[in-house]
């Protein structure tokens, strides 16, 4: 793309698709949707959206299956300066008036749940269709900068979802919807999204990056018929970029053990969302090669690091981190008191980046705890080495208070799946008449191998203290996930109770 973009968001999108009309946009199976369809299809949706009264600053939460009207509907929104509100699958009915209770119009289509449309209650349903496409007008983006642009909603996985807001002026300045602003790294990437596999959400912020990526590199995003059957739908519909979980890394890496498939063709397969072990990085590096790539983010942040198979060549002690920062990004160590802490030591990870959360929606609270004079605060504990690599060490949130002493869930689970005989660990807390709360840990054998929870305890003891043994330790043979792909740790614990 050219090196300079004005306007707010969406309209960089807007021009790059008026540049390259007949450049395939979209392919999904046979069907292939090119830039120009696409812009049309934008302009009829902004036209029907604007029909039913929405304009700047009106709520509009679109539910739809990963389509390309899905996606047009969206930037049709956002073309009017309205706030978008993603709707993920997986919402329990709890959760849903959080997200859909306070919005204007509730776009969706033929797999919309009823419940959905019921916990609405303020708003229009407008449904992908003829009346909503009935007119079209000339796209141009209206929004202003300090207007909210859209809000993400987060799994909800301790109760309320919270929503991660941002405003015109944050999302205009994405990392990957912006001309070039990680440099060579940047290039280097969206050369490898020439075709794009897009599944799963158009409500994930992290797909929707990648998306923009793609699409305003001059590729394609593809979208599968049917569930992605990993390896094979790489293969199969010639990918050259995919998203994945490392639960489903996991999987992956399985099969590959038996199974013979051709990645050659493959140049990112970007794994992030959880921890993963340096044993099982190293064995993703040598199965995947040099397309494997981990990264670590957040909702409210966007990326933050990536470590490529070209650093981990360079300098195999990469493989205990997540990589170096990328170049818009500021990062510093803090202490419980929010001081940085001297080099070299250890502490809470806090980042400040141009296209940061701009507050929680409704959560003042939230806020202020979580942002500082534009920086935010992950509450991931970690540690930055002499080369830039960063270590994630645990998170503040992620604790267990047993005898009123505090130990950090992910310090442990690094200590658990660094034994041979484990290929994956989880530690959740749990009430405890005795202790407060006491640790229980998941274990994963790795292939041909049995953890021996003796040996394990004995290893936890060394590394970290008697207090630190999980007070139980169970083998599983698999994980259950979350909606968003990420490990539930609770259905771990409730399984064995």
């Amino acid at each position: 793309m050219d090196d300079a973009t004005h306007g707010v968001f969406p309209q960089v999108l807007l021009d790059a698709f008026r540049r390259d009309p007949g450049v395939a946009a979209f392919e999904h199976g046979s069907r292939v949707v090119t830039r120009a369809e696409v812009l049309e299809l934008i302009g009829r949706f902004a036209a029907g959206l604007r029909a039913a009264g929405l304009g700047p600053g009106d709520g509009v939460a679109v539910a739809t299956a990963v389509t390309p009207e899905g996606f047009a509907v969206q930037i049709a929104a956002q073309t009017l300066g309205c706030r978008f509100v993603g709707v993920r699958p997986g919402l329990t009915r709890a959760q849903l008036p959080y997200v859909v209770g306070e919005v204007d119009a509730l776009v969706v289509d033929d797999t919309a749940a009823p419940e959905l449309i019921a916990a609405a209650t303020r708003a229009k349903v407008l449904r992908v269709g003829p009346e909503l496409l009935r007119d079209h007008e000339n796209p141009v983006a209206a929004g202003h900068p300090g207007d909210l642009a859209a809000v993400v909603f987060t799994s909800g996985s301790t109760g309320a979802p919270k929503g991660a807001a941002f405003d015109y002026a944050a999302v205009t300045a994405q990392w990957s919807w912006p001309s070039a602003p990680w440099g060579g790294q940047l290039r280097e990437l969206s050369r490898a999204h020439r075709r794009f596999l897009l599944f799963g959400t158009l409500s994930s912020a992290v797909m929707l990056e990648h998306l923009g990526l793609c699409l305003l590199s001059g590729g394609t995003a593809v979208i599968p018929e049917a569930l992605p059957d990993f390896p094979a739908v790489l293969t199969r519909l010639r990918i050259t970029a995919a998203l994945m979980t490392v639960p489903r890394l996991h999987q992956v890496l399985d099969l590959l053990r038996t199974e013979d498939h051709d990645l050659s063709g493959l140049r990112m397969l970007l794994v992030a969302g959880s921890p993963l072990a340096p044993h099982r990085l190293a064995e993703a590096f040598e199965r995947v090669g040099p397309a494997m790539h981990h990264a670590y983010g957040q909702t409210e942040t966007g990326m933050l690091t990536v470590l490529t198979a070209g650093e981990v060549a360079r300098w195999p002690d990469a493989l205990g981190t997540v990589g170096r920062p990328g170049e818009q990004i500021g990062l510093e160590l803090r202490d419980d008191t929010g001081n940085v802490v001297p080099d070299g030591t250890g502490g809470e990870i806090w980042v400040r980046t141009p296209h940061s959360v701009t507050r929680y929606w409704r959560d003042e609270a939230e806020t202020a705890a979580v942002l500082s004079d534009g920086w935010v605060r992950t509450r991931d504990l970690g540690r930055v080495d002499e080369r830039g690599y960063v270590h994630l060490t645990g998170r503040t949130r992620d604790v267990i208070i047993v005898n009123a002493i505090i130990h950090y869930a992910g310090a442990i689970e690094q200590v658990l799946a660094s034994h041979p005989d484990v290929d994956q660990a989880y530690v959740v807390g749990a009430p405890d008449e005795r202790t407060g709360e006491a640790a229980h840990a998941f274990v994963v054998g790795a292939e041909g191998r049995e953890p021996d929870a003796a040996a394990l305890r004995t290893l936890v003891e060394r590394e970290l203290g008697a207090a630190s043994v999980p007070a139980t330790l169970t083998v599983v043979t698999t994980v259950p996930t979350l909606p968003s792909g990420k490990p539930d740790k609770r259905a771990l614990l409730a399984a064995e109770r």
